[in-house]
């Protein structure tokens, strides 16, 4: 637990660095190119605010690329936070999926049902917070299921690798 305590230290500051980073240089892509008008490159003869955008965009995903590491070891943690708290069993299994895609349908319902009754009670903002609320609920629940399908998959590709190795095994002390 103090692994995952420190760990978590270090990752939030990490990706807030990154995501501070990207919207930088975001705001760099929209309003230097400009500044360079029509100046070419010596050489190359290419526009200098398209290799100045160019530049921009690279460094900018190269950031995106650092938060999102950090964001789906985040999610993930967040992901098994709430599926503890909806009660729902640490397995993995497609019985669980299966649990997660009810609880999906369930969220809809109620949401659908839920948004109507509180733009009428609490007008507008409200029911754009239960949408948000339930939005979210569902996108965690898919990343669920999705980390479960995953590990499913790896599983039978690990005992499927395993078997032909064995028989590449075979094969081998065969023909010696």
């Amino acid at each position: 637990m103090v692994a995952l305590s420190k760990e978590i230290q270090r990752r939030i500051p990490r990706l807030v660095m990154n995501l501070v980073m990207v919207f930088i240089f975001w705001i760099l892509t929209i309003y230097v190119p400009q500044t360079l008008g029509n100046y070419q490159v010596p050489g190359i003869n290419y526009p200098a605010s398209q290799i100045v955008w160019l530049i921009t965009i690279i460094i900018m995903i190269m950031f995106l690329a650092r938060a999102l590491s950090d964001a789906f070891f985040l999610g993930d943690l967040l992901t098994d936070i709430v599926v503890k708290r909806l009660g729902i069993k640490e397995e993995r299994s497609p019985k669980r999926a299966l649990r997660d895609l009810i609880y999906i349908i369930a969220i809809v319902l109620v949401a659908a049902a839920a948004i109507p009754l509180l733009k009428g009670v609490g007008g507008e903002i409200l029911s754009i917070a239960a949408f948000y609320i339930a939005l979210a609920l569902i996108i965690i629940l898919i990343y669920d299921i999705g980390k479960i399908i995953y590990k499913i998959i790896e599983e039978k590709a690990e005992v499927l690798a395993e078997k032909i190795a064995k028989v590449a095994e075979e094969g081998g002390s065969k023909t010696e």
